[in-house]
């Protein structure tokens, strides 16, 4: 899920609706509210913040230090002023990266990826049989071949392996791909999306690695 922090709701408004276009979860805070929100959330809620977009945010003290003070997120400055005082100065503060407006919002995730390909300390794929399955928005592979996916299934795959031998619930994979702010659609989405997903894994690799229990989720056989 993308976090935009921006004072102004069309700004937000707008951001969102991008991000919905390009099927990637996404939720708008002024800043007043973000602490608020990320002090209260679940841990699996805030794990799922896998940006912070920092736009204006007037006379509210939200510094990229307190940001990460509640959100291992990498931070990423929305820049209006196209200047190289105020870049540095950006830079100075501690977000990640600068981008300035206007941005393609497939610019902006390419960055997103980019940065968490860097940060990562973990290995950024995992293997299931001959399929590789990464960590950073690329399609996985299955012996060393791209198998393209649909974004959100796709996404799913990639949380699944996060949690690899752990079993997640409907609930954590649906926040997980459409934000725990979305009530414009069904939970029940998530079965539907992961019925195609498995069809598809069958069909590349003679097997199926998710396995499933109801009532109690899903988890990647690895």
């Amino acid at each position: 899920m993308i976090v935009i922090i921006d004072e102004r709701e069309l700004v937000k408004g707008g951001f969102n609706s991008l991000f919905s276009r390009e099927g990637v979860a996404s939720a708008g805070f002024a800043p007043s509210e973000f602490g608020d929100w990320v002090d209260s959330a679940a841990d699996d809620d805030r794990r799922s913040v896998s940006a912070v977009l920092l736009g204006q945010c007037g006379d509210i003290d939200l510094s990229p230090s307190r940001i990460r003070d509640r959100t291992n997120a990498p931070v990423i400055a929305l820049c209006e002023q196209h200047s190289l005082e105020n870049t540095l100065k950006l830079f100075d503060a501690g977000v990640d990266d600068v981008i300035r407006k206007p941005v393609h919002i497939r610019e902006i995730l390419a960055r997103v990826s980019a940065i968490r390909r860097r940060g990562s300390d973990e290995a950024r794929f995992t293997e299931v049989g001959p399929m590789r399955i990464y960590s950073d928005g690329r399609d996985p592979e299955v012996d060393g071949e791209p198998m393209p996916l649909p974004r959100r299934e796709r996404r799913i795959l990639e949380y699944l392996a996060a949690n690899s031998g752990r079993r997640v619930t409907k609930a954590q994979v649906f926040n997980a791909i459409y934000g725990v702010f979305d009530d414009s659609v069904e939970e029940n989405v998530v079965e539907s999306h992961i019925s195609k997903l498995r069809k598809k894994l069958r069909e590349k690799l003679g097997f199926d690695p998710i396995e499933s229990k109801r009532f109690l989720g899903y988890r990647l056989a690895t």
